[in-house]
This record gives C-alpha cells, sequence and structure tokens, in this order.
C-alpha cells in the first residue's frame, strides 16, 4: 500500500480541525456532547473517500483496523463506567464532603492563595474533574478572595492551577485515562510516572502563591460557615469515611489492576453511604426528603444506591452553589466521553489504516534528533493541537497517534509519550481562548483567560518541566522490547 504525500495526509486534519472551528463557534462549551463526535467522523469520512478514492485501499482495511483500535480500549470504557460509579458514590457516602468540610476550614488571609490551590487539587484529584471542581468550590474561592480585596487574576490562577493538577494525577480523571489508554500505558503507571514532572511542578507553584498572598491582610472573615453548615447539615461528616481513600491507596500501592482498584473502591464507598447516609440515599430514591423521618425502607435505599452508581443525584443542602458541588453523574455522566473516545479512536484507525499518520510521523522524525527534540515536539505539538482544535481530548488523541510509532522505533517506554501529552495537552487547554476548557473556565469564574493565564504557574510551568526532565533524563527509560 502507497504511502500518501504529507500534504494529503494532512487533508482529514485539516478538515477536522475547520469543522470543530465551526462545532465550537456554534456550540462553544457544549460541543463535547455531539458536535465534536461529528467532526471527528467527518475527519474519518474524508481520509476514507481520498484512500479508498486516489490509493485504492479496501474498505476491509479500515474495518480491521477499526475493529483493533475500540478493542484496544474496551477495558477502557470499563474504567470510565467505574470512574462514574466511582465518583458518584464518593460524594454520597460523605467522603469527598467530609474532605470539604475539614479542608476549607484551614484557610486564613494570609495563605488563601495556596490555600485554594491546595483545596481545589484535593476536591479535583478525588473528583477527577476541573471543570466541576472551578465551577462550584472554584466559584466560591473567587467570591471569597474578592471580598479580601485580592486580585481576582492570582485568585482565578490558584484556582484553576490545583484543579488542573487534581485532575490530571486522579486516577478518575477522563484525560488521564484517555492519555494512558491512548498510549496503551497501564493507569497507575501513567499517574506514578506523571509525578516526577508534576509534584516539582505543584511545589513551585504553591511556592509562588505561598510568598504572593503573605502580603494579604489580616482579620477577615472568610465566610465559609454556609458550606460547612449546609455539608454538616446534610451528610453525616465523619473521619470514618476517610478509610475507603486509605484502603484505596493501599489497593494502588499494591498495583492492583485499575478496573479491580476502581470497583472495589465504588463498592466500599457504598457500604459507607448505607452506613452514614442512608438519608441521602432515602431522597435520592424517592426525590422527596418529606419521608425521610420514617424508619428507612430497605427498598428506598438499595434503589437510592443502584441510582448513584448509575445516574444523575441531586441532594438538597439548602445553598445552591452546595447543591451543585455535591451533584454527580454516575456511569451515565460518562457517557459522552465514551463517545468522543469512540469517534476519536475511528478517526485513528482510520488514519492508521490509510497510513496518513505514518506519513506525517516521517516528517517529523526528520526533525527528531535526540531524547528531548523528541519530548520537545511531542510537548510542542500538544500545546498546537489545542490551539488548532480546540479540544484537549482531541489533542491527547491525535498527539498519541502521532508519536506513538515515533517513541516505538526510537526505543522508549509507552509511559513516556503519555506523560508528554498530559504535560502539554492537558494543562494548557485552559488557557486558550478559544479552547473549549479556555472558554468554560473563564465563563464561569467571570475572570477573561488572557487575565488570568500569567497566574495559572501550574499549567504555564508543566510542559517547560516536562522538558527539563528530558534533557536531564532522569528517569527515562527505554523499551525492554
Amino acid at each position: 500500500m502507497k504511502i500518501p504525500h504529507p500534504l494529503v495526509a494532512v487533508i482529514p486534519i485539516v478538515v477536522l480541525i475547520s469543522f470543530l472551528a465551526v462545532v465550537i463557534t456554534l456550540f462553544g462549551s457544549d460541543s463535547l456532547s455531539g458536535g465534536s463526535q461529528i467532526a471527528l467522523l467527518m475527519g474519518m469520512a474524508v481520509c476514507v473517500c481520498i484512500s479508498m478514492g486516489i490509493y485504492r485501499v479496501p474498505w476491509r482495511t479500515f474495518e480491521a483496523q477499526i475493529k483493533k483500535t475500540l478493542g484496544d480500549v474496551s477495558i477502557t470504557l470499563l474504567i470510565l463506567l467505574c470512574v462514574g460509579m466511582l465518583s458518584g458514590s464518593w460524594m454520597i457516602s460523605g467522603i469527598v464532603p467530609t474532605l470539604i468540610y475539614y479542608g476549607i476550614q484551614v484557610m486564613s488571609p494570609q495563605f488563601f492563595l495556596v490555600s485554594a490551590c491546595i483545596i481545589c487539587a484535593l476536591v479535583s484529584l478525588l473528583s477527577g474533574s476541573s471543570w466541576t471542581t472551578i465551577a462550584t468550590i472554584g466559584v466560591a474561592l473567587l467570591g471569597i478572595g474578592h471580598a479580601l480585596g485580592i486580585s481576582e487574576a492570582w485568585t482565578a490562577g490558584a484556582i484553576i492551577s490545583g484543579a488542573y493538577f487534581g485532575d490530571k494525577m486522579s486516577p478518575l480523571s477522563d484525560t488521564t485515562i484517555l492519555a494512558s489508554s491512548t498510549t496503551g500505558t497501564d493507569l497507575f503507571v501513567h499517574i506514578r510516572y506523571m509525578m516526577l514532572t508534576t509534584t516539582p511542578t505543584f511545589l513551585i507553584t504553591i511556592v509562588i502563591f505561598f510568598f504572593a498572598g503573605l502580603d494579604n491582610g489580616a482579620g477577615t472573615d472568610l465566610q465559609v460557615g454556609q458550606y460547612t453548615e449546609g455539608l454538616e447539615r446534610t451528610f453525616n461528616i465523619s473521619l470514618w469515611t476517610l478509610l475507603v481513600p486509605l484502603l484505596t491507596g493501599v489497593l494502588i500501592a499494591r498495583r492492583v489492576p485499575s478496573l479491580i482498584v476502581l470497583f472495589l473502591s465504588a463498592i466500599m464507598a457504598g457500604v459507607v453511604a448505607l452506613v452514614l447516609q442512608p438519608h441521602i440515599l432515602t431522597e435520592i430514591a424517592t426525590g422527596s426528603s418529606s419521608i425521610l423521618n420514617s424508619p428507612y425502607s430497605t427498598v428506598h435505599l438499595i434503589k437510592g444506591l443502584a441510582i448513584t452508581f448509575y445516574g444523575a443525584t441531586a441532594v438538597d443542602t439548602g445553598f445552591a452553589s452546595l447543591n451543585e458541588l455535591v451533584s454527580t453523574g454516575g456511569m451515565a455522566g460518562m457517557l459522552n466521553t465514551i463517545w468522543l473516545i469512540l469517534c476519536a479512536m475511528c478517526f485513528g484507525a482510520a488514519m492508521v489504516a490509510s497510513r496518513m499518520i505514518e506519513s506525517l510521523t516521517q516528517v517529523i522524525v526528520r526533525f527528531v534528533r535526540s531524547r528531548v527534540s523528541l519530548v520537545s515536539s511531542t510537548v510542542g505539538t500538544g500545546i498546537f493541537l489545542n490551539i488548532t482544535t480546540g479540544d484537549q481530548f482531541i489533542s491527547i488523541v491525535l498527539n498519541a497517534d502521532i508519536y506513538k510509532e515515533v517513541y516505538r522505533r526510537q526505543g522508549y517506554e509507552t509511559r513516556l509519550l503519555s506523560r508528554s501529552c498530559e504535560d502539554s495537552a492537558t494543562v494548557t487547554s485552559v488557557l486558550i481562548p478559544w479552547n473549549t476548557c479556555g472558554m468554560t473556565q473563564s465563563t464561569v469564574l467571570g475572570v477573561p483567560t488572557l487575565t488570568y493565564l500569567p497566574y495559572c504557574f501550574f499549567n504555564l510551568i508543566s510542559p517547560l518541566m516536562s522538558i527539563l526532565v528530558a534533557t536531564v533524563g532522569w528517569r527515562i527509560y527505554r523499551s525492554r522490547e
């Protein structure tokens, strides 16, 4: 089969970018609900038409590659469903509310910025979602910072830095799962390897916010009583709930397979919910709090727990902003991401089957002379794709597809590629005004993207740290194959 010319191979990508530009213009942050998927399928269609029409590639070649690619991500799709199950159970069982309850009480004016960063990191790490963290606790922290007279740009930078650290390092994060799965890297191997670049980046970020906040005045009430009151009134706040993340950490340390860890953690959280939060399960099952003073029904408890695992849940805390924070989507909340992955994998499979990826890769390889240039090119491509495609998910998939074979030929393990993708595509998406992340967070926080950009230190330093570690050669492993 003839390899297409690079100018031909780039056509499907140009078509994809063009459709994405239209989709983002029309749908904005809702583009992941179907518009981006259509753009991917249109890019795939162009790729197939060119290959079959000009290069006479038979359809069965595409079909076989699509079947193989989708088979490779089948476990990932199950992991995503377990992630949805876990996120719902951790919230309703009181695990996340307990951590928020105690976390927001440790803030003081001088340490507000560093506290905001750490709290958002913790919430995002546990929820696996930077978007949810920023739209809930982030909005509250921005209001507190405004009341203290702290620059909204600094506050937004602290919130976003913490939220994206947690999102990047969480096994519940869809971008983390996507980066590991598209490169063929075990989820927890990927997370552990990211710690080599992410930990020093986050420490530097914390130091910056620590010294920046020392000039803030003392003696101001942070007005966190609304959150603590709402959480305490709604959930049985108990340190016993933290046994679940502790046991989950033990399972991860013992290198139990990701799917098993996530499933067992969700089940443990479900048991905690039955013991400590039966009133919430009853409210979820009945849709009403009017019968909560009655004896708890076994049927209602089981139904409430099932809904927590698979569906959307909403708990009335008495405060609208807090209600949004403790709401969850369950397994159903992962369907848009699964849909996007399926379409992205089909596009990638078509590009592989047509050898267009190979054509583009050969051009890139000509400029890759060393380990540093390889990682630098990967990081640069991730940022470029964020700018051109306007979506971090698509950027991760395309970046992995472009460089996967290059890393294999150079003899590097897949975890170096997965980390380089996350160090670029995941964290820089929020810094681009027309990217879905940039648009969403600037709208939610009410702070323009270019205003908070200089203060998102974690997001700015991450790509540079990835290149620095590659330059030093710290724990860069060769493949044993």
